[in-house]
């Protein structure tokens, strides 16, 4: 099941992706008569990962026969509008590595997004000219967690994912060199772009063998798998559960291959104008365009 976020008259409402279209889950649950206490399950998409599996389960009685609206006519909202956490992973593809000319790391390098950086598809990357000249883009498989493992093995870090999705995690290298850590650099308003939708687990049935790709104005930057992560999806998980309670609807950002702007000969950065697309198999296309700096 693909579930997708859009904006109807400013408020930002669940539905369930169908073909090039979405049903609203809000009008299909009334129209089923799905009682009131489940409904507010599926009030929003916070509520409907924190449901779990009783969650999907009403879906079932929602698919078909309900209008759906035209994405070509509506704007998508970032399929978590706000999550309790982003989380990513620096340094976690071996091309990526060995482009930049650097040791492996031994274990996960963690860190942190702000959730204000989340935008949706089609949203603007913008940033302030003063603060830095060196935009680059990441494409990442993220990982919408369901809540905690129940413990710390790999089958149980992958029962507590709820789906994924793709994100662009942009970054000010001049900013996150001069920094020497990462939180600024990668936290500015709208530097995170994330969608078009979220791919429940049962949609993906191997997330260390999809190809994902970024690209410039129809121009290639990155090309490769996620099987060239480091650390997998559930090594990530299960050292991140270690430290700190994952909450449902937190994202795990896995990391990002080869390809950056910044490893380019000569560099290239974003610049206004630019059209960014990031596509991973099975997740779709997430495009956003560049009106930075500002």
């Amino acid at each position: 099941m693909k579930l997708a976020c859009y904006y109807r008259d400013g408020i930002v409402r669940p539905g369930i992706m169908e073909g090039t279209g979405i049903i609203d889950i809000q009008d299909s649950a009334h129209a089923t008569g799905i009682s009131m206490s489940d409904r507010d399950m599926l009030s929003d998409i916070g509520a409907i990962i924190a449901g779990g599996t009783k969650s999907i389960g009403l879906f079932s009685r929602m698919r078909g026969g309900f209008p759906t609206v035209d994405t070509g006519v509506t704007r998508l909202a970032p399929p978590i509008p706000n999550p309790p956490k982003i989380i990513a992973a620096g340094m976690n593809y071996r091309d990526h590595a060995r482009e930049l000319k650097s040791e492996a790391p031994r274990t996960p390098i963690i860190f942190c997004k702000s959730s204000t950086s989340v935008i949706g598809p089609g949203g603007p990357i913008r940033w302030p000219g003063e603060i830095t000249q060196q935009v680059d883009i990441e494409v990442e498989l993220a990982v919408v967690m369901a809540g905690h493992p129940r413990e710390m093995t790999r089958a149980s870090a992958m029962e507590a994912v709820f789906g994924y999705t793709i994100l662009n995690d942009v970054s000010a290298r001049d900013i996150q060199f001069t920094d020497k850590q990462w939180f600024r650099a990668k936290s500015i308003d709208t530097f995170c772009p994330m969608g078009p939708w979220i791919a429940t687990r049962d949609e993906i049935s191997d997330p260390q063998n999809l190809k994902l790709t970024s690209s410039v104005n129809g121009k290639t930057w990155q090309s490769s798998s996620t099987s060239e992560m480091i650390f997998s999806v559930a090594d990530l998980i299960i050292f991140t559960a270690r430290a700190m309670r994952l909450n449902p609807g937190d994202i795990i950002a896995t990391g990002t291959p080869a390809g950056v702007g910044y490893s380019h000969q000569p560099q290239e950065f974003l610049k206004k104008g630019d059209i960014v697309s990031m596509e991973i198999e099975g997740l779709g296309v997430l495009t956003n365009p560049v009106d930075g700096p500002f």
